[in-house]
């Protein structure tokens, strides 16, 4: 470990990618990445095409394994000697571009079904039915989904679906949400909204939102990390990040 990367680690982190590398049938998807995120942090993600977005968040959840490399999370548990299950035990959600909800079930149904796959307390036999109910209430208030309570989800727009599937992972309080692409197929009103539900529940929870809808990410008002060909390109603002001249030949500027 580098002592810069020493210096990195010994700050307030809740996740730390320190030189993770992996690599598929000799592509390097991604190459001696180091980064870390704040607790309650809302950060974002961009880059390119085959940028090692999809396969840094693979890495974090357990899905896939470095070839090098740490995943420390929280006090230092280095989550490359974990398997999946373990891993959202600890308290690490994961959001798919593409929502997954019951679709035949009510909203309310949806965030009951994720309580009582919850990992803690929320599945205990001592978690009574009235404190149940207001935590479902609680999420449907977040998820701007409170008036939709009681309808099928499956007649909930695009948008609405992802904002349940946000709500069904935030039922199982997670320290750590990993979010792909909520912006994708979003009318104007639901992205603008997505927004204001990310900023909203970051603080709380550290969020990190991987994205390619520039607009989206600016509203966001978050630090954005730039990746590129597996590593860290550049971080900072958007603004920043608009007038780096890296960052425009290998992605804004395309």
């Amino acid at each position: 470990m580098t002592t810069a990367n020493a210096n990195l680690q010994s700050q307030d982190t809740i996740l730390y990618l320190d030189g993770v590398s992996v690599s598929f049938d000799g592509f390097k998807a991604l190459n001696n990445l180091s980064f870390y995120v704040e607790p309650g942090e809302l950060r974002a993600i961009i880059g390119p095409n085959g940028a090692g977005k999809t396969t840094m968040m693979d890495v974090v959840t357990g899905k896939t394994r470095p070839d090098s490399g740490q995943v420390l999370f929280g006090g230092g548990a280095d989550l490359t000697r974990m398997d999946e299950a373990r891993i959202a035990n600890l308290g690490i959600g994961r959001k798919f571009q593409k929502p997954t909800v019951f679709e035949n079930q009510t909203v309310f149904g949806n965030l009951e079904l994720a309580l009582a796959g919850d990992r803690e307390v929320f599945a205990s036999l001592f978690f009574r039915l009235g404190e149940r109910r207001d935590r479902i209430e609680e999420i449907l208030e977040t998820i701007a989904l409170t008036a939709e309570r009681d309808a099928i989800a499956g007649s909930l727009s695009h948008g609405q679906k992802q904002w349940l599937e946000i709500g069904m992972l935030l039922m199982q309080d997670p320290v750590l949400l990993l979010v792909d692409e909520p912006a994708a197929g979003m009318t104007d009103a639901e992205t603008a909204a997505t927004a204001v539900l990310l900023k909203r529940i970051a603080g709380q929870h550290s969020v990190v939102v991987v994205e390619h809808d520039m607009e989206f990410v600016r509203s966001l008002e978050s630090r954005v990390t730039v990746l590129n060909e597996g590593s860290v390109l550049a971080e900072g603002s958007l603004e920043s990040l608009q007038n780096n001249q890296q960052v425009i030949d290998v992605y804004l500027g395309r």
